[in-house]
């Protein structure tokens, strides 16, 4: 379904491609879901154990990065995850508030055996997409997720002495809080 909203040309050919994306990703992350319940694991536990079998031991930190998950959600995945056995938690002895984490042996042999079915899982969904269309949205996308700003819905005013003054576009909405914050 295409945008309803009534704006200028640019925010509704931008809303519209923005909708087509957000529900292409949402069926397919339904679908990919569905597929990991039924090997035992959620997105979020195959997207650590994927890490973690490419890159080694991570802190909880660099896998909230890796991730683009909050330290509180990776928490959560990696406590169901040790739980079940498929993770340990070692604490850094200089720094106690830093804490690695790596498969265990059973974590090992689980992300193995589970994501190669996830990587066919993935492909028999692109099959929508020729061979180049995918080498195109990979490029498409990532040229997307580089050149979003990193806030969105504020202008930043200079201001004399070189610094700038955040202003919130929905200054005037009702029940949208307005205020310049200096930045």
């Amino acid at each position: 379904m295409a945008t309803h909203f009534q704006g200028d040309a640019r925010a509704v050919r931008a809303l519209d491609a923005y909708i087509k994306l957000s529900r292409a990703s949402g069926t397919i992350d339904g679908r990919l879901a569905t597929n990991l319940a039924r090997l035992g694991l959620t997105t979020g536990q195959l997207g650590v154990m994927e890490a973690l079998m490419h890159l080694g031991p991570l802190t909880q930190g660099d896998l909230g990065r890796k991730l683009l998950r909050s330290g509180g959600n990776v928490t959560t995945v990696i406590d169901n995850l040790e739980r079940r056995g498929l993770v340990a938690r070692t604490r850094n002895r200089e720094d106690r508030r830093v804490v690695t984490v790596d498969l265990t042996k059973a974590g090992r042999r689980l992300i193995e055996k589970v994501f190669p079915i996830h990587a066919r899982a993935v492909a028999q969904a692109m099959e929508a997409l020729t061979a180049s269309e995918q080498e195109e949205l990979g490029r498409l996308c990532r040229k997307l997720g580089r050149g979003a700003p990193r806030e969105l819905g504020v202008a930043r005013k200079p201001k004399a002495n070189g610094a700038t003054t955040r202003i919130e576009v929905a200054h005037d909405m009702p029940g949208v809080r307005g205020d310049h914050q200096d930045r």
